[in-house]
C-alpha cells in the first residue's frame, strides 16, 4: 500500500498518528517534494504551520530508523509561479498527479482537496482537521476587568494598559517572569489555533512576519521575525460598551444624525474611546431602523447581530465600498480613515449620498478636519463632512458644525477679498472657531478669538497676512526684510536701502502688484526709518502661535 499525504495532513501530524493507529501496516509513504517545498516556504516566512509540518517529517524520519516505516520523497519541486499560486490550488494539483501516477492512496484533511481527487477517482483518506472550539485563550490570564491591553515580547516581563479610558498606566504584570521564546510560541499557537478552531474566531491578516486574529471581542496581533525584531503578541479588548445617552450632546447629536445621512468625522487620540463612541453612534442609528453597514480592517468594533462588518475586499477598502454601493447602506461606519485612500473612498460614498461616520487620529478636532485639506477639492469638505466630534478621556470634548459662505475672510475688510469660506462652528454655541479658505494661492486655517485678551499677540489671520507679505517681498528683495503690520488692510515693510527700487518696481508696478494680489495697502521704507530697529532687530521671524486678538 502507498499512501501520499498533502501539506494539510502533514501538518496537522496525520501521518505519524494514522502509523501509530496501525491503519498503515506495511504501507509506504510517499512524501511529494511540493510538500517539502510548501513547507518551507512557510517556515521561513515564520509561519506555525511551516515548523510543524517539518516537525512531523522528522518524526516520519524517526520512525523509519526505528523499522517502523519506508519513506520516500517523490516527484518535482514546484516553480516559484506554482508556489506563489498555491492558494489557487497550484501545489495541490501536484500532489493529485502523484497520487495518481503511483496509484497509491491520498491522505488530506483538506475538504476540497478531497472532493477534487475523489471526482477524478482516487483512492483518497479524508481526516478532519485538528480544531478546537475553545472558549478562552490562554492569555486571557493576564487581562483583569479594567485591563485594555496586554503586551508579551520574548525577553521582557509581560506588561499590561490598565485604567480607565484617558487614565491608563502600561505596568508589568505582577508575578510574572521574563517571557521565554518557548513560551511565546506556546502562545502564539493557541491564538492562531483558537482562531482557525473556532466560530468565534477568524484570521484577519496572515502575512509573513504578521498574524491578525480577532478571536471574541480580542484583536491579537502577533509579529515575528525579520518584521519585528523579536516574537511580541499584542492584545486588546475594548473595556467598556456605552451607547450614545452616555455622552454629552447626546440629544443634538440624535437629533443631528437622526435628520438624515451625514458625514461626520469622529476624532481624538489612540486610545481616547474613538471607537467606543462609534459602535455607539452605530447601534443608535440601527435602533432608528437605517441600515448600517462597517468597514473595518481588522473588524473589532463591538456591534449587535444586525449590523454587518466588512473588511478590505481584496486587500482594497475601493473595492469593499463599490460593494457596499450596491447593498445600499443608510450609513456606513469607517474605521479608521487614515490614508489618502482611505479620505477619497469615505468621500466618494459620502457624495454618493451614503451616511459615512469616519474614525480619524488627531489631537485637536480642527485636527480632523485639516486632514482633508489637499486631499479632496476645497470647497467639497463641507458636502462631504458637516460633523466633527472630537474624543477626549473618553467624553465628548468639542462638537464642530461645518458649513460654508461666500464672504470676506474675518479680519480682512477690502469687499474684493470675498471669497468661499468654510466655517467652523462650536456645536454648542454657535460661535465661529476656525475659518478655512484659499489665501494668496495657499489653503489657510485662522483660528477666530471673539473674546481676545487684548495683549498685543498677533492675530491668527495677522501672522498668515505678514507671512504672505514677507515671502512676496523676499522674492524680490536682497536683503533682510521687516514687515509690520498697521491694521487689517495696511503694513509697512521695511528692507535695505539698495532694495528700495526692487521692491516698489519701475513706477511702483511691482509693488501694486503684491497689493493687489494680497488686499493690502503696503508702504516701503528702509531700515534707518524702522522705531524697532536696536530694540529687537525686526519682527520677520516673529510668529507666535496661535494668536487671540481678531476681529470678526
Amino acid at each position: 500500500m502507498n499512501v501520499v499525504p498533502d501539506t494539510s495532513a502533514v501538518i496537522d501530524g496525520r501521518v505519524s498518528e494514522r502509523i501509530r493507529a496501525g491503519d498503515y501496516d506495511g504501507a509506504t509513504v510517499l512524501v511529494p517534494e511540493a510538500v517539502v517545498s510548501e513547507l518551507e516556504s512557510q517556515a521561513n516566512d515564520g509561519r506555525d504551520s511551516g515548523w510543524e509540518g517539518l516537525s512531523e517529517l522528522q518524526e516520519l524520519a524517526e520512525l523509519v530508523d526505528a523499522g517502523d516505516l519506508s519513506v520516500e520523497y517523490v516527484g518535482r519541486r514546484p516553480s516559484s509561479s506554482e508556489t506563489s499560486a498555491a492558494h489557487e490550488g497550484d501545489i495541490d494539483a501536484l500532489i493529485r498527479a502523484i497520487a495518481e501516477e503511483q496509484g497509491a492512496t491520498l491522505l488530506t484533511s483538506d475538504v476540497v482537496q478531497a472532493e477534487v481527487a475523489r471526482a477524478k477517482g482516487l483512492d483518497v483518506d479524508y481526516v478532519e482537521p485538528k480544531g478546537r472550539e475553545t472558549e478562552h485563550l490562554a492569555i486571557e490570564e493576564f487581562f483583569t476587568e479594567d485591563t485594555m491591553s496586554v503586551h508579551l515580547k520574548t525577553g521582557t516581563r509581560p506588561k499590561a494598559k490598565r485604567g480607565s479610558l484617558g487614565e491608563m498606566e502600561y505596568v508589568p504584570i505582577e508575578g510574572e517572569a521574563v517571557s521565554t521564546e518557548e513560551r511565546m510560541k506556546e502562545w502564539a499557537h493557541d491564538v492562531e489555533e483558537s482562531a482557525r478552531g473556532s466560530p468565534k474566531g477568524f484570521i484577519e491578516l496572515d502575512e509573513p512576519g504578521m498574524t491578525i486574529v480577532q478571536f471574541r471581542d480580542f484583536r491579537i496581533a502577533v509579529a515575528r521575525p525579520p518584521f519585528a525584531d523579536a516574537l511580541e503578541i499584542t492584545a486588546v479588548r475594548p473595556i467598556a460598551k456605552t451607547d450614545l445617552e452616555d455622552y454629552e450632546f447626546s440629544a443634538e447629536l440624535k437629533d443631528r444624525l437622526a435628520e438624515r445621512q451625514r458625514g461626520v468625522l469622529i476624532s481624538g487620540a489612540p486610545g481616547a474611546g474613538k471607537s467606543t463612541f462609534a459602535q455607539a453612534v452605530a447601534e443608535f442609528l440601527d435602533d432608528e431602523n437605517y441600515a448600517v453597514k462597517t468597514m473595518e480592517k481588522p473588524r473589532d468594533l463591538q456591534v449587535g447581530p444586525d449590523i454587518t462588518q466588512y473588511t478590505a475586499l481584496g486587500g482594497e477598502m475601493e473595492k469593499t465600498a463599490d460593494s457596499l454601493l450596491l447593498v445600499r447602506p443608510d450609513y456606513t461606519i469607517y474605521d479608521e480613515v487614515r490614508k489618502t485612500n482611505d479620505f477619497e473612498v469615505f468621500s466618494d460614498m459620502r457624495l454618493a449620498g451614503v451616511g459615512m461616520v469616519g474614525v480619524v487620529h488627531a489631537t485637536r478636532a480642527i485636527d480632523a478636519l485639516q486632514r482633508l485639506v489637499g486631499r479632496v477639492e476645497l470647497g467639497m469638505i463641507p458636502q462631504i463632512v458637516d460633523t466633527v466630534v472630537f474624543i477626549e478621556a473618553g467624553e465628548v470634548d468639542t462638537v464642530y458644525d461645518v458649513t460654508t459662505e461666500v464672504k470676506v475672510p474675518a479680519g480682512l475688510t477690502a469687499e474684493d477679498l470675498a471669497r468661499p469660506v468654510i466655517l467652523v462652528r462650536d456645536f454648542e454655541t454657535g460661535r465661529p472657531e476656525y475659518e478655512i479658505y484659499t489665501f494668496n494661492r495657499q489653503v489657510v486655517t485662522v483660528p477666530l478669538d471673539e473674546d481676545g485678551d487684548g495683549g498685543g499677540q498677533e492675530s491668527g489671520v495677522g501672522r498668515i497676512a505678514r507671512q504672505e507679505i514677507e515671502r512676496e517681498i523676499r522674492s524680490v528683495a536682497r536683503g533682510h526684510v521687516d514687515v509690520q503690520l498697521q491694521g487689517q488692510d495696511k503694513a509697512v515693510v521695511y528692507v535695505e536701502e539698495d532694495d528700495i527700487s526692487y521692491v516698489i518696481g519701475k513706477g511702483g508696478g511691482r509693488i501694486t502688484d503684491i497689493e493687489e494680489r494680497l488686499g493690502i495697502d503696503i508702504d516701503v521704507r528702509t531700515h534707518e526709518e524702522n522705531p524697532r530697529m536696536g530694540s529687537d532687530g525686526g519682527g520677520s521671524g516673529a510668529s507666535a502661535g496661535g494668536g487671540t486678538d481678531t476681529d470678526t
